[in-house]
C-alpha cells in the first residue's frame, strides 16, 4: 500500500469514527452517522478507498490519474475510488480526503456541525 498514513488521516478529522461493515468486508469512516470514506477492495481484491467529490473534480481526477476510477459499488457521479497500490501523489489523496469530509460535514444539520466543531 502506498498511502500508509491515510487511515490515520481520515480518523484525525473532527468527529470521524470508523466501523467495519461485515457484509461489505469494508471499513467505513463516518461523521454524524453518514459515511465519507469507504476502505475495502474491488472484485479482484485490490485495495481501494472510495471518497465523495464534486462531480467535475472527480471527473478531472479520473482523466488525469488511471488509479482513480468511478466509485466502486457507489454512485459513479459523486464517488471516486482510489487504488491504494497506485501512484497518485500524496497531496492529491489528502485533498480528496479533505473534500469528501467537507462535503459530508456541510450536508449535516447546523446543530450537528456545531457539535463537531466544539470537539
Amino acid at each position: 500500500m502506498n498511502y500508509p498514513w491515510l487511515e490515520q488521516y481520515l480518523l484525525s478529522k473532527a468527529g470521524a469514527v470508523k466501523d467495519f461493515k461485515e457484509e461489505w468486508g469494508a471499513r467505513r469512516f463516518m461523521l454524524g452517522g453518514k459515511m465519507f470514506a469507504l476502505w475495502g477492495g474491488d472484485k479482484e481484491g485490490r485495495p481501494i478507498v472510495t471518497l465523495k467529490l464534486d462531480p467535475g473534480r472527480g471527473d478531472a481526477l479520473r482523466q488525469e490519474y488511471p488509479d482513480i476510477v468511478p466509485g466502486y459499488y457507489m454512485n459513479k457521479l459523486h464517488w471516486n475510488s482510489l487504488y491504494l497500490e497506485g501512484s497518485v501523489p500524496d497531496d492529491i489523496v489528502r485533498s480528496m480526503a479533505d473534500e469528501s469530509y467537507a462535503i459530508l460535514l456541510a450536508s449535516l444539520p447546523k446543530k450537528v456541525q456545531a457539535e463537531i466543531a466544539a470537539k
